[in-house]
């Protein structure tokens, strides 16, 4: 193995060993490459049960060293001599990013099937304790297929796709056949490509275009959702860039056709943005365009499938985040956070600790819906920051820490790339921190800011007390390495 490139003193040195050792499972419990490494220096213990086609369908429902540390690990390596620190805080923005929105993918998937008793009770008022029933129901029981089920995990998220794609062609065919069955004829071009109705207070329809862009960034997932699974993938190197590539290509291509044949079918926008419908909006707009109960049901139920399969995609994801923070020793507990059930093949405890975490956001939703939303709008914000504490580094470096790989980006284009992802990052964080309507009261601020800032404490004040034992990714040699597990790189 090639000597650790983030930190070089005996003390580190000595963490790292020590965390390798810690993290190591007796032989009972290791996989089929028994004492082999994977590319983070640990020992592989996850199957790769996952192929291209089902991590692709992972990534649309849900530099080239390829682990399931993703940002994390790349944050370490392109920071060189501040990696330790640099990954330690892009690690836990990443995780808690996750686990916020998984929280917020199971609020919307309760609220949904809320919406579908409605769909035939018109008399009913949905309450918030309503949601958090549901909320409940879908949290334990995506958390159970997650932790009992790992085996069959790549073929459920198999369906996952198949049932985003299909669901999506279903819909638009519905959604642009209805309005002129039910005799309603369709929206105006005009209304769909040209109009502009901004309801916000804000002056400036081009912030207002900008500030929106945050729901096609939680709508099409963050781009290292697969990355979390590169330990449990054949070829990650090759097979995770071709992942997160479907993931955009895919997920741009239906969302374009999908909300066009929405628009279409839209008659009476007053009536969608009501106070009534604030739990589920999509409901409504199913309502409107079919002119029936069981239309909107049945367009509801295609919709259902594929996010309830995202809520176990997610889970994989945060849970295997977790996993790899305490494998480093970067957090509590890390003993108890960092074993892999040898029946289960699973980090069992992480997933369940996301359970418990996501339920306890759950609670926090029943008695605030406002402090729910600032815990989950931080999502993004969160995610993004973890990217940037990778990018940002390995520019300043000029790309010298990361060994190229598959898809490298050679010369001037990997610099301009690299230097227009920053710019980005750095705007949008900055926009989707402003209020999204004015003027601002109590409920309706916008307070992913105050969330970051003290999320982020919270990791600051974990690295003070965890840095004598946190040992950190490590970069190892991928070349001709004959301790590397197969399938590893």
């Amino acid at each position: 193995m090639a000597q650790p490139t983030v930190g070089n003193t005996s003390s580190e040195k000595k963490a790292f060993d020590a965390a390798v050792e810690y993290a190591s499972p007796p032989a009972s419990s290791l996989s089929a490459d028994g004492g082999l490494i994977n590319a983070s220096g640990h020992r592989q213990q996850l199957e790769r049960n996952f192929g291209l086609m089902s991590v692709i369908a992972y990534a649309i429902t849900a530099g080239n060293t390829w682990i399931s540390l993703g940002v994390y690990h790349w944050a370490s390596i392109t920071a060189g001599k501040h990696g330790r620190i640099c990954g330690f805080f892009a690690g836990w923005w990443n995780f808690l990013g996750w686990l916020l929105g998984l929280a917020s993918v199971c609020q919307i998937v309760g609220a949904q099937t809320v919406s579908m008793y409605a769909a035939f009770h018109p008399d009913f008022v949905a309450l918030q304790w309503h949601v958090f029933v549901s909320f409940l129901v879908i949290t334990w029981l995506s958390c159970a297929i997650a932790l009992f089920a790992n085996r069959l995990l790549p073929l459920f998220e198999s369906l996952g796709g198949f049932f985003t794609v299909s669901g999506v062609f279903i819909t638009i065919v519905v959604c642009a056949a209805m309005p002129t069955v039910k005799g309603t004829g369709h929206a105006s071009n005009n209304f769909v490509w040209s109009d502009w109705v901004n309801t916000t207070g804000y002056s400036s329809d081009g912030f207002v275009f900008l500030l929106g862009m945050l729901n096609g960034a939680f709508a099409v997932g963050t781009p290292d959702i697969t990355t979390h699974l590169a330990e449990e993938i054949p070829k990650p190197s090759v097979n995770i860039p071709k992942a997160i590539l479907a993931q955009f290509v895919i997920g741009f291509t239906t969302t374009f056709f999908y909300i066009i044949t929405i628009f279409y079918g839209l008659n009476d926008l007053d009536t969608i943005l009501e106070q009534s419908n604030r739990y589920f909006p999509l409901a409504a707009i199913y309502r409107q365009t079919t002119g029936s109960g069981g239309g909107t049901l049945g367009l509801l139920i295609l919709s259902f499938l594929p996010l309830f399969i995202a809520c176990v995609g997610l889970y994989l994801t945060s849970s295997r985040t977790l996993w790899t923070l305490a494998r480093d020793n970067a957090t509590p507990f890390s003993g108890f956070f960092s074993q892999i059930n040898p029946r289960y093949r699973n980090p069992a405890n992480a997933i369940l600790l996301c359970a418990c975490l996501t339920t306890v956001l759950g609670i926090i939703y029943v008695g605030s819906r406002t402090a729910f939303s600032a815990f989950v709008g931080s999502f993004v914000v969160l995610t993004t920051l973890s990217y940037l504490t990778a990018i940002l580094p390995h520019l300043l470096t000029k790309r010298a820490n990361i060994t190229p790989g598959w898809f490298w980006m050679k010369g001037a284009v990997g610099y301009v790339v690299n230097a227009i992802s920053c710019l980005y990052i750095v705007v949008f964080i900055v926009i989707f921190c402003f209020p999204f309507a004015l003027p601002v009261g109590a409920p309706t601020m916008n307070y992913a800011s105050l969330i970051t800032g003290g999320l982020t404490l919270f990791v600051a004040a974990l690295y003070v007390w965890r840095r004598k034992d946190y040992a950190g990714p490590q970069q190892v040699r991928l070349e001709d390495n004959p301790m590397l597990a197969k399938d590893a790189i």
